[in-house]
């Protein structure tokens, strides 16, 4: 019998073969000279690499994306942890955060290049717009889900407002926390590779905007939009690992 955890290496390895063959067969059948076959995206993948530019836009990548996740992430939590804990806060803030929370991060693609030019900062000013709300949210909505026993408890235990804040309150809405943290990220990783192709000049969502402008080098473009898939597979996860700490796990139900 094979193994649990063969079958699930074993499944997803022989669907992407599939695909493969599926694309290879699709391209000569259209006779398509737009879209590349999957060996050409393999050879611009090594020119790339060979270039130098692969894996420096990656990482160019990942730290905006980093930098504005982590300063949301920063400011995120303590303000959905105050406002769920103070429902007058939450009263007064709510008409703000649902005016601003719809709103396409890609939307202020203008104001962020007036505020900041044509630079890192433009762009991590969106990932933080596009991260900061369904944190805060996130976490506003796991403060109001717990048990009010936790929060006697705390009051049994004469812990001062804030010991209960950070001894009861954030570890009882972390597994909610971390959902909405994953969402973020998810979230985070769309809008800087859509950002890059405006705001800045380095970076994967540029390498597809200037491979498609530069000789329509669509081999590069489609293999720029992999490694954008692939490093989003990585992120979503490692927040799946983070959901299963020994610390939150008790928040999800085995797998």
């Amino acid at each position: 019998m094979v193994s649990r955890s063969f079958e699930r290496i074993l499944w997803p390895a022989l669907t992407a073969v599939l695909a493969l063959v599926v694309w290879h067969f699709a391209v000569r059948w259209t006779k398509t000279s737009v879209f590349p076959p999957p060996l050409a995206v393999a050879a611009g993948f090594a020119e790339l690499a060979r270039r130098g530019v692969l894996f420096r836009y990656a990482a160019d990548s990942l730290f905006r994306v980093v930098s504005g996740y982590g300063l949301a992430l920063a400011l995120g939590i303590p303000t959905g942890l105050l406002l769920g804990w103070s429902p007058t806060g939450a009263r007064a803030a709510n008409p703000v955060i649902q005016l601003l929370r719809p709103i396409s991060p890609l939307a202020w693609i203008p104001v962020s290049i007036v505020l900041f030019g044509i630079s890192n900062f433009a762009t991590i000013f969106l990932i933080f717009l596009a991260s900061f709300f369904p944190i805060v949210v996130a976490t506003m909505n796991g403060v109001r889900a717990i048990p009010v026993m936790y929060l006697l408890a705390g009051q049994n235990f004469d812990l001062s407002p804030a010991e209960r804040l950070w001894r009861v309150m954030l570890p009882a809405a972390l597994p909610q926390v971390l959902t909405g943290l994953r969402i973020a990220l998810g979230i985070a990783w769309l809008v800087v590779v859509a950002a890059e192709m405006i705001a800045v000049d380095s970076g994967l969502g540029y390498l597809v905007i200037d491979s498609r402008n530069a000789g329509k080098r669509y081999d590069l473009v489609v293999a720029a939009m992999i490694l954008i898939g692939v490093i989003g597979v990585g992120l979503n996860v490692l927040m799946r690992r983070v959901e299963r700490l020994r610390s939150v796990r008790w928040g999800f139900r085995a797998a």
